[in-house]
């Protein structure tokens, strides 16, 4: 059975750094290697998922109802408008991490989660996020994505297979390193949140029912719930105050993450 700790820890992790550019599945893979729990069971990070994604979605409620009014208007005229185009290149970021989750899910799942390579890509891949910030002219908004940035923003997303590169920091490096604003990467990469998070719990819930298991629906639901609150102010805070903190703090909190990781595994 899960404790409640566990149940609590979940939440906290998933819902923090999933949209933190510090990598949720390197932390939720080591988690039991550092505390000595065994894994927290296919339908509990179901409801992880799920809870974020109901915070991601909330956020950015006017938004996607935007988008779904402008999709739904049947006039010509309408075609180009920023709501459609938005969704339309969000879906198409979407594509290759979808494609390439779907093949070697299982591979990554078996291969990449070595703390040591976990403490690779997290260091690694925070330089990176770094050299992003820094070199990046950051003078565009959201609205000036093309269809070539959607898409290099959606093959750098595909990275994130690996535990430690962290979906939300290769995003927001790429948008970075496009001319993004850093509010403006930071927004694309939680609107590239929904629809992959939304494919990967549909993919875990097909899972789950091919096995025939049950998730306790009171665990169920409190871990849905810390982590849709902890991912909602996550989003909240961190789009409030990163054009003041930058991105060094999370490039710091991931070299030091990465040192630990090393001279505890080595």
């Amino acid at each position: 059975p899960v404790s409640l700790e566990q149940i609590i820890i979940l939440g906290l992790i998933q819902g923090i750094a999933e949209f933190l550019p510090i990598s949720s599945s390197a932390h939720l893979a080591l988690l039991p290697h550092l505390v000595g729990w065994e894994d927290q069971g296919l339908g509990n990070d179901i409801a992880a998922h799920l809870g974020t994604l109901l915070a991601v979605i909330i956020y950015f409620r006017k938004q996607i109802r935007g988008s779904i009014v402008a999709l739904a208007g049947s006039d010509a005229s309408r075609a180009a408008t920023p709501e459609r185009r938005l969704i339309g290149l969000v879906l198409l970021a979407t594509v290759p991490a979808a494609v390439l989750g779907y093949l070697l899910h299982d591979f990554a799942d078996n291969v990449f989660r070595d703390p040591l390579i976990i403490a690779s890509t997290t260091i690694v891949f925070g330089g990176i996020l770094w050299l992003a910030d820094v070199k990046g002219s950051r003078v565009r908004d959201e609205d000036t994505v093309t269809l070539k940035d959607a898409l290099l923003i959606g093959l750098m997303q595909a990275l994130a297979l690996v535990p430690g590169t962290s979906r939300a920091g290769i995003t927001m490096t790429a948008g970075l390193m496009l001319g993004l604003t850093r509010q403006a990467a930071a927004r694309f990469s939680f609107m590239l949140a929904i629809p992959i998070i939304a494919l990967a719990s549909a993919y875990e819930i097909y899972k789950l029912y091919s096995l025939e298991s049950q998730s306790n629906p009171v665990v169920f639901s409190l871990i849905a719930l810390i982590a849709f609150a902890s991912a909602y102010l996550t989003i909240h805070f961190f789009i409030k105050f990163l054009d003041r903190t930058g991105m060094l703090p999370y490039v710091i909190y991931r070299v030091a993450f990465g040192l630990v990781l090393f001279a505890i595994f080595l």
